[in-house]
């Protein structure tokens, strides 16, 4: 499964790349938190689903986060500056999962909300405007 979310702020790779750093987690959401040792790629973190790895990769247009051994392969991205839409961040998360059961589903929905308010708030960059 996949959920989008699309946030209208004028940002770069770049500015992704250096503000959403494991060390700011607390910044980026409030549903989960550094529990444990953290480095540039990889931290132990606590949160809704439990106690995981959260693995921090650059990738082209932004980062890609996974919970490593989550049994639903939980991960997303964050990006911006890519064709059709370079002002605005998509968060794109995915699950390993065809179907889930309504609660989980909602969760997901809820973290995302999350997400995206902690990075209108966050990044600094220009808020174009607020999207849902």
């Amino acid at each position: 499964m996949e959920f989008f979310r699309s946030l209208k702020i004028n940002t770069s790779e770049a500015c992704l790349h250096e503000a959403l750093t494991l060390n700011k987690l607390d910044s980026l959401s409030n549903d989960i938190f550094l529990i444990g040792g953290h480095n540039e790629e990889a931290a132990e973190i606590g949160g809704i689903w439990g106690e995981f790895t959260l693995s921090r990769s650059k990738i082209k247009g932004g980062l890609r986060f996974a919970l490593l051994e989550c049994p639903n392969a939980l991960a997303w991205t964050v990006t911006t500056d890519l064709p059709p839409n370079p002002d605005t961040v998509t968060i794109h998360l995915t699950i390993n999962r065809e179907q889930k059961d309504a609660s989980f589903l909602e969760e997901v929905e809820e973290f995302l909300d999350d997400h995206a308010s902690c990075l209108r708030q966050f990044l600094p960059c220009d808020v174009l405007e607020t999207e849902a």
